[in-house]
């Protein structure tokens, strides 16, 4: 145990990754109101280890907290009272969070010429957290346009927040559109904004990382 603690205080990059992985996982068992109303509070400690990493960033840490502390606010209302009109503030809210800490690692990795492993670690956290951004993105774009998003099974219901997740992964992969896929315009244009923000994360982020990686080979 001592030796996992300092290995995430060293990497804690590593342990944010963790935490969004364990989430995609344990979602999917949660069927009941209670159980999802649980996936809420473990959402929060994503959020606070977000938190915990972006100070590592150049950019201020103190908007994070600005945008993180409504988020806890909202999160604790929806679940003890669940209501589709603050739904979509908390999304948005929850949005913007993640795009700055996106932000916010990425230029954690492009501030040096060196790729440490704990950058290494924050290239796989920085996507997941690109993703859910999205996916919080895609949940203000249902509630305010209904219909935003169909799927070949169920066609006319509401889509669920592991679908919008789903789709916001493959989307920002590359992979293609699966099951879910948008059909009305602004669904289609914050799609078309992932498609391009996934190709420009790997085009610049990922293979500068890369050659940063190489380039340390070769020297030695």
């Amino acid at each position: 145990m001592r030796g996992l603690l300092a290995f995430l205080t060293r990497h804690p990059s590593a342990g944010l990754l963790f935490v969004q992985v364990l989430g995609i996982v344990l979602y999917p068992l949660m069927d009941s109101p209670a159980q999802r109303s649980l996936f809420g509070a473990f959402g929060l400690v994503v959020l606070g280890a977000a938190l915990y990493v972006v100070r590592r960033g150049p950019w201020l840490t103190g908007l994070a907290l600005l945008l993180a502390l409504p988020i806890v606010v909202l999160s604790i209302m929806q679940a003890l009272r669940p209501d589709p009109h603050w739904l979509a503030i908390t999304a948005a809210l929850e949005a913007a969070f993640y795009f700055y800490a996106t932000g916010s690692l990425i230029a954690y990795m492009l501030q040096d010429q060196v790729a440490s492993r704990d950058e290494l670690f924050a290239a796989g956290a920085t996507f997941t957290l690109l993703a859910w951004a999205f996916a919080y993105a895609f949940t203000v774009c249902q509630v305010l346009v209904p219909g935003s998003f169909g799927a070949i099974s169920d066609p006319a219901d509401v889509r669920t927040w592991m679908e919008l997740l789903f789709l916001s992964f493959t989307t920002l992969s590359g992979v293609g559109l699966g099951d879910i896929i948008p059909l009305q315009p602004m669904a289609r244009a914050l799609v078309m904004l992932e498609q391009f923000c996934g190709v420009m994360y790997i085009a610049l982020v990922v293979s500068r990382l890369i050659a940063l990686t190489a380039s340390v080979r070769s020297d030695r």
